[in-house]
């Protein structure tokens, strides 16, 4: 049975070690926010951005398209799960789910995405993970029976408190995709995987 998700990109961290915001780095000419928000629009019909810090700068590099809103969050400082929270009570109650995607990581492909939901619609498991050479990453998938549980999770903890919980309730997509747990902290990073420096400001 094929169920709605929305998509949430987490975009709102304070980008220290790099020095500049993250969302506003450039993958082919675009921002990552632009990447992403683009690979996600391909699978789900509405995405939630949520910004904290860089607000302002995050939210006008963000795509135009009625299909995209735009969270706040103040505590962002508080971590990544305090940024889910605020994405999941911008997700449409009508929704089955939300798949959640962070806005560091732009070199993730449609496929990736595709074969998560699908994975989500065919096992029917409340929590999907992008796997790549046996570690997880992004994208992930939750269900909307899940909300109330992460909303109420401590924020120290993460949303791994939610997954590791309860093992029988996740399924894993094991992927050809190094862009699943590519993580992109500092202009080294970048380097290492052929992309820009940041600009300098």
């Amino acid at each position: 049975m094929k169920r709605q998700l929305e998509g949430i990109i987490l975009a709102a961290g304070e980008s220290r070690r790099m020095g500049y915001p993250k969302p506003l780095l450039k993958v082919g000419g675009r921002t990552f926010i632009e990447q992403i928000a683009e690979t996600m629009l391909a699978v789900v019909p509405r995405l939630v951005i949520v910004i904290g810090a860089h607000r302002e700068r995050v939210r006008a590099a963000t795509p135009r398209d009625a299909r995209i809103a735009i969270a706040e969050n103040p505590n962002y400082s508080r971590g990544q799960l305090s940024s889910l929270k605020v994405g999941l009570g911008a997700v449409q109650p009508d929704s089955a789910g939300a798949i959640v995607h962070l806005g560091d990581h732009p070199m993730v492909r449609v496929e990736t995405f595709r074969a998560v939901v699908d994975s989500y619609n065919r096992t029917g498991k409340p929590i999907v993970i992008a796997r790549h050479d046996g570690r997880r990453g992004h994208p992930v998938i939750f269900d909307r029976a899940l909300f109330a549980e992460i909303l109420s999770a401590p924020e120290k903890e993460g949303a791994r408190f939610v997954v590791n919980a309860n093992p029988s309730r996740v399924a894993y997509v094991d992927l050809d995709d190094p862009g699943i747990n590519l993580d992109l902290d500092t202009p080294a990073d970048l380097a290492r995987v052929g992309l820009p420096p940041p600009p300098l400001e």
